[in-house]
């Protein structure tokens, strides 16, 4: 079974609400980037998921002024935590 849930693209209706929540908040924790704003001085990540709460076959919207793949391993470590595995430090 393929999993396709937050592949495609914003919702078109989601879409211009989604990246004016977005900015707010990137700017809310990092700064207006209007003042000499550098992509590399912002201190806070953010990912926002939004998604129905009936229909639409489990979609999912997703933005964040993170790296994608940095999102993927941040978020198989707070499901882990979610899910109550114990964090592992590598110690036998």
């Amino acid at each position: 079974m393929t999993h396709n849930i937050g592949d495609a693209p914003i919702e078109p209706r989601l879409h211009s609400t989604m990246n004016a929540l977005a900015k707010t908040v990137d700017e809310f924790l990092n700064g207006d980037p209007d003042r000499d704003f550098k992509i590399d001085d912002r201190k806070n990540g953010f990912v926002l998921l939004v998604f129905p709460f009936e229909g639409n076959e489990g979609r999912c919207n997703y933005i964040s002024n993170a790296n994608r793949d940095d999102i993927v391993v941040m978020l198989k470590e707070q499901l882990a935590r979610l899910s109550g595995q114990p964090e592992m430090k590598g110690r036998a």
